[in-house]
């Protein structure tokens, strides 16, 4: 049996998480463009950036495209591919850990770095400082995940996990939430904090993950050449 909070967690509050998300993200973009940036603190500190800003992006985006080819790609197109359950599952133990102890090393690094570094602290809004937190909570509980997915190879969780995610994009969350009745709480944690980090992501520096500058793959290379010097 469904209680009425995981109804409202797993079946509607996606799709209010998701709506904030667009509608706010293009509301902003549309009115506020000169605040969509990264606000980069690199003239402030180079060092300690470098050190956990690479690293961090990598695994962030390995762990991004993890779970959006995992979670949304129907079953049978992994059988299609001759990818059981159980391999898919050791292979998002396996991805997911590699990357999320790559991402969690970054991670640490930059929130030290704007917690404690006596030029960017000042320099902080407390919603960076709130994102971080946000994004540190939800690496741990993805990685403490990994310890309860070792616990069932055979690949039935996540199975529940990706009838859900798919019925929500299918527009069937109210029925789809009961696929994750019984899974263990540090799922469903996670799954609820990925949700509010979803519906804060329009109010945040966040939104430059959105432009990425692809135009510049195409464009000619500027020569630049020195001002020749007057004869004297």
């Amino acid at each position: 049996m469904m209680s009425t909070f995981h109804l409202f967690a797993f079946g509607i509050y996606p799709y209010i998480a998701l709506a904030v998300m667009f509608i706010g993200t293009w509301i902003r973009y549309d009115r506020e463009q000169y605040t969509w940036k990264a606000s980069s603190s690199q003239l402030l500190e180079k060092k300690w950036l470098r050190i956990g800003s690479i690293p961090f992006h990598i695994g962030i985006i390995g762990i991004f495209f993890g779970h959006l080819v995992g979670l949304l790609t129907p079953v049978e197109v992994w059988h299609l591919l001759g990818v059981s359950a159980s391999a898919k599952q050791i292979l998002a133990v396996v991805a997911g850990g590699l990357f999320g102890v790559l991402c969690l090393f970054g991670l640490v690094v930059l929130t030290l770095r704007r917690l404690f570094h006596p030029r960017i602290r000042p320099n902080s809004k407390p919603m960076d400082i709130v994102v971080l937190f946000l994004l540190l909570a939800q690496l741990l509980l993805g990685l403490a995940s990994i310890f309860i997915s070792v616990g069932h190879l055979d690949g039935a969780v996540m199975l529940q996990l990706m009838h859900w995610a798919q019925s929500i994009f299918l527009l069937r969350g109210l029925s789809g939430a009961e696929y994750i009745v019984g899974v263990h709480w540090i799922f469903k944690a996670h799954l609820v904090l990925g949700l509010t980090i979803f519906l804060l992501f329009p109010f945040t520096r966040l939104v430059h993950l959105l432009s990425v500058p692809v135009k510049y793959l195409g464009r000619n290379y500027q020569v630049v050449r020195r001002r020749a010097r007057a004869s004297m």
